[in-house]
Order: structure tokens, then sequence, then C-alpha cells
């Protein structure tokens, strides 16, 4: 079958399509024909060496689509269902079929479409992840360190739904953007804590960090660094005593996402749908960085 990844280390030019053998599901997993794939920034890094893989592979950490086989030790999903998740090793997708991990996945319900649930699991898994290592109270003020991006967007809607107010941070180009979606929106940058004092006089009650480097150092002091988290640099992070975000990568999580969308209370901001064909400009979008919204690959027919 043909599926898209790298062939070695390095920038662009080891991308390529591969013909690879359709996967055998193993124990915990689900082989899936792919109807659409979410596009993040962890597949170039993958592809530049960062998680230690260095092909040839296929890349691709989020699907949607239709489970066609089931292994061993799974309950609960079966051939035919539409589902949504993760690919073991959050490798694999970007191919006419893929495995999926079994825990987790998700029965896609009919009023999410395919195309918005494989927007879901890492991104929006992200940020979900995060409000649950928080434990904010509602009426508590988070500051979003860069809350334009992929992560960005469903942290603001899905701590908006958990009653807490948002300051978030972003370029002068998504500040109308995050005020939509219910944010206080202030400029990122050199004065970004003079920014944020001024948004919220009486201050933050927790940091969510998603840039790292210089503009984590500019808002760590602004909370307790227990309640100082970031996915953008856990050395700095750590550093600074603050932690990572604890991922719970479980269908539990996945239900209550999909729910969400159904009922319109999560918008997977999906804003750019290019078929498999054009899977290296879906990558180069994203590498880019200047994206707005989640990039998805649709397969042939969907």
């Amino acid at each position: 079958m043909r599926g898209y990844g790298f062939v070695g280390v390095g920038g662009p030019d080891q991308q390529a399509f591969l013909d690879v053998p359709v996967p055998e599901p193993g124990p915990g997993e689900l082989l899936v024909r792919v109807r659409a794939a979410g596009v993040n920034p962890g597949d170039w890094r993958m592809r530049n060496g960062e998680y230690g893989t260095v092909g040839p592979a296929v890349l691709g950490r989020e699907v949607a689509g239709t489970v066609v086989a089931v292994g061993p030790d799974v309950t609960g999903l079966g051939v035919g269902d539409e589902v949504f998740g993760g690919c073991p090793g959050m490798v694999g997708g970007w191919a006419e079929q893929a495995l999926v991990t079994a825990s987790f996945a998700a029965h896609r319900p009919p009023e999410v479409s395919a195309r918005d649930a494989a927007a879901l699991p890492v991104a929006a898994g992200t940020a979900f992840d995060a409000l649950d290592n928080l434990t904010l109270p509602a009426g508590s003020t988070l500051l979003v360190n860069g809350a334009g991006g992929g992560v960005g967007i469903p942290t603001v809607q899905l701590a908006r739904a958990r009653g807490l107010r948002v300051v978030g941070t972003a370029s002068e180009a998504k500040q109308d953007l995050l005020v939509e979606l219910g944010a206080t929106a202030v400029v990122g940058g050199r004065d970004v804590a003079h920014h944020v004092r001024a948004a919220a006089p009486d201050g933050v009650d927790g940091v969510f960090d998603l840039v790292g480097g210089d503009a984590l150092r500019a808002v760590a002091p602004l909370t307790d660094p227990a309640h100082l988290f970031s996915v953008a640099d856990k050395p700095l992070v750590a550093e600074l005593g603050g932690r990572d975000v604890a991922r719970d990568r479980s269908t539990r999580v996945l239900d209550a996402l999909a729910a969400l969308v159904a009922d319109g209370g999560l918008d997977p901001f999906v804003r750019t749908v290019l078929p498999f064909d054009r899977v290296a400009e879906a990558l180069a979008t994203v590498e880019d960085g200047h994206t707005l919204g989640k990039v998805v690959i649709t397969m042939a027919g969907d």
C-alpha cells in the first residue's frame, strides 16, 4: 500500500511516498482504513531525528477511519466501527491503512466529521490533559503562552468551557481570533509580563506555556511554580520549578473531546484540508509555523 514518510533523518528532501506492507494489528491494536489524518509539528520533528526514529518510516500521529481488523485483547471496538485515535509510537498514520492504539481510540460520533475527529488526539488531547493537570477551579485566571497555535486554540476553548478566565499571548495577527474565542489577548514579546499584569491586575492562577525559551522565562514569575506547566521546553520548565504535562492518552479523553465537538462546545479549528497526494504541502505548511488552525489530509473518496 501507499504511505508517506521519510527515508532518512534530515530535511524535506528526505520525505517520500513509500510502498509499505499493510501492518498486522498486534495486541491492543486496531487496523484502520484511514479517512483523514492530522498533521502536527511532531511530524517534521520526527523526520529531523528529534525522537530517535531514523527511517524509513511512515509519518502521522493521529487518524480517523474505519476499523478493518482488530488485534488480540481489544474490546469495545470492532470491524466496521468508525473510530479516531493515536498511532502506536505516534507514527504510521499517513497511509491507506494504519494501526491505532485501541486504548487511545474512540468511536466517532456521527455528528463529528472524520476531518474534525482526526484533528483531536494530539493538540486537543494535550490541551485537555494540561487543564486536568492544572486543576484550576472555575473563576480562576489561566495564562496561555502561545494561545494562537495548534494546542493553544483548543486550550482557550476548553478552559472557557470549564469556567476559567483566559489571558492568551499571541502575535498581532492572532489577537482578534483569541478575543472571538473568549480570551483576553495580549501580544507576546519583550514586555509580555507587563501586558499580562495589565490584563490581569489580580494576577494569574496558572500558566500553560506552549512557546518555551525566553517567552517561558518571561511569564514564569507570574504564578506559583506548582501551577506552571509547559509542553514546549521540558528542561527549562523543570529549571524554573514547573512541570511538563502528564499525558492521558486514553479513550476517556477522546470520548470527552468528541462529545464537546458534537455539542458545539469545541471547534477543532480545521482550516486547511488537503488530499493525500498533497501531503508534502500539508507538512510544509505546518513546518513553516504560520498556519492558523489545524491541517488535515484526506484519503481518496473522503
